[in-house]
């Protein structure tokens, strides 16, 4: 069987090819499917090696529609790369390094996420971008009402530009307002419609409902780790589940010195994200269901802070979400802050 290495990239790709003889062909084809299909259809089928990226998915599909086995590989697995020089890299020199590799079988393979999993990660990714511009018309709104005297009374961001409206503004101001104030509205519209979906997402998912009895977990959150997690079964403990996400710390350990630095914030930064936001939901609200865990990270919060110990209860909150969807239970089901501060 041949064996092929591809370094993808957006606009054009390197391929490696290792015939069954030993030959070496390396060429460079534009990243389209037709490219593909063009110089890779009319081949007997061959193993295909390359790295995990954003175009990898959709390649790596294609290629296996041709009759191919295709393997994407983590991009992070040293070994892999053993045969390329580090003073000189260059696409040839990858796309060779990855046809070595395929051939010696130096790497490990990457998890490819299921279509239901990508489909509610695009919702989530869509749904950050809206209301980050959202929040960057209202911060830039209230930077010009500030400028002359005018202050919006406190809500939420929905209900921003009826608050907006109810002041007595000059003519000028409302002027340079109407813009972003008509660009909000639209932009409203557009994140309560994903809203909708995403519920639609959670009512759809047994897993996703539990995890939403977590306090201070909602829609959002839980829809996103469901997609990034994908199957719980990849995972042998919450300690990976939490590495996967970066919330471990650095270690930097020899001999007899150990040294622990900051998290690795390793992973998708949008779900360590929310798994801080709803630390902080615990730690700021009082609930008798949290109450143990909101006094452990409150014990840390007195030697190290709160911004460390909220990072400490979001790594905590990531193993109970793990276990709850291992051994679908629903939080108050069972006593998993035991077990988790215990862990």
């Amino acid at each position: 069987m041949e064996k092929i290495g591809i370094d993808v990239h957006k606009v054009s790709s390197q391929l490696c090819i290792q015939t069954v003889d030993g030959e070496i062909l390396e060429l460079r084809i534009p990243t389209t499917r037709e490219s593909f299909k063009k110089f890779l259809g009319e081949r007997a089928p061959a193993r295909v090696l390359m790295e995990a990226s954003t175009e990898s998915e959709w390649v790596a599909r294609c290629i296996e529609a041709l009759g191919h086995e295709v393997i994407v590989a983590d991009p992070n697995f040293a070994p892999m790369y053993s045969t390329r020089s580090r003073k000189v890299k260059t696409d040839k020199r990858d796309a060779r390094a990855l046809c070595d590799a395929c051939a010696l079988g130096a790497y490990r393979a990457s998890h490819r996420t299921s279509d239901a999993s990508r489909d509610s990660r695009a919702h989530v990714a869509v749904r950050e971008v809206l209301v980050q511009t959202r929040t960057k018309y209202i911060s830039l709104a209230r930077s010009l009402l500030r400028q002359q005297g005018h202050r919006v009374p406190s809500g939420g961001a929905p209900t921003f530009g009826k608050r907006v409206l109810s002041l007595e503004l000059p003519k000028s101001l409302c002027t340079e307002l109407a813009p972003l104030l008509a660009m909000m509205e639209q932009l409203n519209k557009q994140i309560a419609r994903i809203d909708k979906q995403l519920e639609r997402l959670v009512a759809s998912s047994p897993t996703a409902e539990r995890l939403c009895t977590t306090p201070s977990v909602g829609t959002v959150t839980a829809v996103t780790f469901v997609a990034m997690v994908d199957e719980v079964a990849r995972f042998e403990t919450a300690k990976q589940v939490r590495a996967y996400f970066g919330l471990v710390p650095r270690e930097m350990s020899s001999g007899e010195k150990q040294h622990r630095g900051r998290i690795t914030k390793a992973g998708n930064s949008r779900m360590r994200y929310l798994l801080v936001e709803a630390a902080w939901g615990i730690l700021r609200y009082e609930r008798e269901e949290t109450r143990a865990l909101r006094e452990w990270a409150l014990r840390i919060a007195v030697r190290r802070g709160k911004q460390i110990a909220a990072v400490a209860l979001a790594r905590k909150l990531a193993g109970i979400l793990f276990a709850m969807w291992r051994d679908g239970t629903t939080f108050g089901q069972r006593n998993l802050t035991t077990q988790a501060l215990a862990a």
